[in-house]
């Protein structure tokens, strides 16, 4: 019977040829009849390595446009799975598999997008005896024919991966290798959802090339991810430092200006209510929050819990022993450009609130140092604010003040035309 068999194969073999012979070696699938090949590969006596041996064949030849036999040879394929018997039929109908997702994503066949999604799930890397190999280019080939129906299953497959941490070297190779195929999917895919879990990937535990691929493919998702910026942003169980990178991940979009304007509020408000005892996880807050404020002076305010937040960065730190004068100075240039009437009305109580310290007290070099920021930045407001020009007014006249802080009252007053 095996000799049988082999001599069979061998007439295949030279049938073949002779096919590719008379055919010119340039043969399309309008100008050759694929029904001997499918009759030859769903031979029920044809072993694992014939099947094999037919799609090399096949694919050798240089034919196109011939999606449809590779299609209906993977869903026999998967249909044979349960039938491998030993490690070599195995390693064979990994190979088929393989080379079946090569060539389906090379011709964007988009309908064997189901039968490619079986084969990520029939060869998981959670399985020791599974490399990874076909998983990855299965994923990969999910991404070339389109199979953004696939999506959700492909953001939950990465999100698993991104929680399988291991030190075990085999492992990490092998989980690795479905990460990549999980990352170029969703990169192909163009789909917002795809960016979270990318996300995650590029600051994960995985080696440092695999999260430089995560983070290559990131712009490529999608060219506006504020929504998803802000879902890590506002997400609890990430900390102050996830924030940031994503914040910072943000920055370096094509988005428009108006939606880092937006992701900047939502920065800039969580970086005042995320609560944490932990230094590091406060200096990413504080970094995240004045890069915000930075950001809302280019592009706008597009929510107006950004003025109850600008006074939060300035009143909390005049409070603080140790105040971030940086961030002080930033909110305070902010509302200055920004010059809308919540703004000029925040920069009036902050003067106010300086005027009262000087004539009752307590004053000294920080006070003294704001009110040298302050007056300016009304001054560049150009309000005609009845209330502003008075309190400027009064300040210029005061003798409680300095010659020197009556001149910033009065070039501010000649800065807002008075």
């Amino acid at each position: 019977m095996k000799q049988f068999a082999i001599f069979r194969f061998s007439i295949l073999r030279f049938a073949i040829l002779l096919t590719l012979l008379f055919a010119g070696m340039t043969i399309f699938a309008q100008s050759i009849d694929m029904s001997y090949y499918t009759e030859e590969y769903n031979n029920a006596t044809a072993t694992f390595a014939d099947r094999l041996e037919i799609l090399e064949t096949v694919r050798n030849a240089g034919f196109s446009g011939i999606s449809e036999f590779y299609h209906e040879a993977l869903k026999v394929l998967i249909t044979r799975i349960p039938d491998i018997g030993n490690i070599r039929e195995k390693e064979t109908v990994e190979a088929s598999a393989r080379l079946l997702c090569q060539e389906l994503a090379a011709e964007k066949y988009t309908a064997a997008a189901p039968e490619l999604w079986q084969l990520v799930q029939s060869f998981p890397v959670i399985r020791d005896i599974n490399d990874g190999f076909v998983m990855q280019d299965a994923l990969i080939a999910l991404g070339q024919v389109d199979a953004k129906e696939f999506v959700p299953h492909i953001v939950q497959t990465l999100d698993d991966i991104n929680t399988l941490a291991t030190s075990d070297v085999e492992t990490r190779r092998r989980v690795q290798r479905a990460a990549v195929g999980a990352i170029n999917a969703l990169e192909a895919l163009h789909e917002l959802p795809g960016f979270r879990p990318v996300f995650f990937a590029s600051i994960g535990w995985f080696d440092p090339a695999i999260k430089d691929i995560a983070s290559a493919a990131l712009p490529n998702i999608v060219e506006d991810p504020g929504e998803s910026i802000i879902e890590i942003i506002r997400n609890q169980s990430n900390n102050p430092e996830i924030k940031y990178e994503a914040w910072r991940e943000m920055l370096l979009t094509n988005a428009p200006n108006s939606s880092k304007a937006k992701v900047a509020a939502v920065a800039l408000d969580i970086g005042w209510i995320y609560s944490t005892a932990t230094p590091a996880f406060q200096r990413s807050l504080r970094e995240m929050r004045k890069s915000a404020i930075d950001i809302v002076r280019l592009y706008g305010v597009e929510d107006d819990s950004v003025y109850v937040n600008l006074e939060r960065s300035y009143s909390n730190n005049f409070i603080n022993t140790t105040p971030d004068y940086d961030e002080i100075r930033k909110t305070l240039d902010t509302l200055s450009v920004t010059a809308t009437n919540e703004a000029v009305e925040l920069l009036l109580k902050f003067l106010r609130e300086l005027h009262a310290r000087r004539r009752s007290g307590p004053w000294g070099n920080k006070e003294r140092q704001l009110l040298q920021w302050v007056i300016p930045s009304l001054g560049a407001t150009s309000t005609q604010s009845a209330e502003v020009t008075q309190l400027l007014t009064t300040i210029q006249r005061s003798d409680a003040y300095t010659g020197a802080e009556q001149g910033w009252a009065r070039d501010a007053l000649r800065a807002l035309g008075q």
